[in-house]
């Protein structure tokens, strides 16, 4: 948990981009997690998150989908009202989904101003190397995360779930990661990066940098909630460590209240009413 999160005193009511730069300047760490409902949202609120990322991530783990491109503008729009509404205080993201921003810097920034006056999200997130996609959304007056490394949407392109940067690639992604600050973007997201160029980027950017799966030299961490926390259906890929098993504990109160039904003891006679109580 970060300072923000851990001291009252000094933490403030509603997290900024400033404050997230302020965190990379004093050397504490970034926490960030996904969220596309209101009841995830608050809890993580309340632990003391620093970042939520409403992510076309949602595809896969809210509505079952084998790949994050076919989330639309208007599902992503939904999904991040609902986390923008429930969790005032961390710095709320919202993705740009695919297909949104692809044709040209004119459908990206009408793209992005749908999306934050349609959330009242912070700031949005966009994949790749798009610098000046990046200047036309910030000057709009919308702060930009950007995400470089793997890129979910580039998945085909990229030749599936590979680690970006190695070798020849290394100079390349760095580059880009040098090209997405000048652009404007507050801060960007290094996925499936080798955690020696993570961490030799995130030392020379001025801006913070966040990993997943990227080694812990990076300025902080992002985790799909659903895999951290154990929920996720499958295999979690290697940079996942699991903080809970709440798919166990879900499991074992369905049987649980399974088992009372068909016995009937739920409901008992506390949980009912008589027509003798006063109403």
């Amino acid at each position: 948990m970060s300072v923000y999160g851990n001291n009252q005193q000094s933490s403030p009511k509603r997290l900024r981009i400033r404050h997230i730069q302020a965190m990379k300047d004093q050397g504490q760490p970034i926490s960030a997690l996904t969220s596309y409902d209101a009841l995830s949202a608050r809890i993580f609120a309340e632990a003391g998150i620093d970042i939520l990322l409403v992510g076309d991530s949602a595809a896969n783990v809210v509505f079952g989908r084998a790949s994050t491109l076919s989330m639309s503008l208007n599902e992503m729009a939904v999904l991040g009202r609902a986390v923008a509404d429930a969790a005032p205080r961390p710095l709320v993201v919202v993705d740009l989904p695919f297909g949104s921003y692809e044709v040209s810097c004119e459908q990206g920034v009408q793209s992005a101003i749908e999306l934050m006056k349609a959330t009242g999200a912070d700031a949005i997130k966009l994949e790749g190397e798009r610098p000046e996609l990046i200047r036309a959304i910030v000057q709009a007056g919308i702060p930009v995360m950007a995400h470089l490394g793997f890129t979910p949407q580039s998945e085909h392109a990229l030749g599936g779930f590979v680690v970006q940067g190695k070798g020849e690639a290394r100079e390349t992604l760095f580059q880009s990661a040098r090209r997405v600050e000048e652009a404007g973007a507050f801060a960007v997201v290094l996925e499936m990066v080798p955690q020696e160029i993570a961490g030799e980027i995130s030392a020379a950017l001025r801006i913070p940098t966040i990993g997943i799966g990227a080694g812990n030299a990076t300025d902080g961490q992002i985790l799909v909630w659903t895999d951290a926390f154990g929920l996720g259906q499958g295999r979690a890929p290697r940079f996942v460590r699991r903080f809970a098993d709440v798919a166990s504990v879900l499991d074992q109160a369905a049987r649980e209240y399974i088992q009372e039904v068909h016995a009937r003891t739920f409901p008992a006679e506390a949980e009912s009413f008589s027509d003798t109580e006063e109403r």
